[in-house]
């Protein structure tokens, strides 16, 4: 059984890379509480770091999924992927995969700056 991490305290994110539990090669999946200013990391499926936050409290509408490339570096301009299925919310005007309001795609990147150091 893979072991999600919910991330409220800046953590290292090479300790995290070094430690992942998925099988990927180059990306870590997130989900961002954009209300609670926390995130879930290292899941399969944005789905399944969706459900743990909402097991603990996060509501589904301050959710958004994003993908994160630790090799690249944090400073690089592809670090950060805001791409989820989860995002796909047409009742909130985000009818795509990408997050689409500039606003919270800010929130889920200053969240994810602030958190993975």
């Amino acid at each position: 059984m893979r072991i999600i991490k919910i991330i409220a305290e800046p953590v290292d994110l090479e300790t995290l890379w070094k430690n992942r539990e998925t099988p990927y090669e180059e990306m870590m999946k997130i989900v961002v509480d954009v209300k609670r200013d926390i995130l879930a990391i290292d899941g399969e499926l944005h789905a399944d770091l969706e459900k743990i936050l909402m097991e603990r409290g996060s509501a589904q509408e301050d959710l958004w999924g994003a993908n994160i490339y630790p090799m690249k570096g944090k400073g690089h301009p592809a670090f950060i992927e805001f791409t989820a299925l989860i995002n796909i919310r047409p009742s909130a005007g985000n009818r795509g995969i990408k997050i689409s309001d500039n606003g919270i795609r800010e929130k889920v990147k200053r969240i994810v700056e602030r958190l993975l150091i």
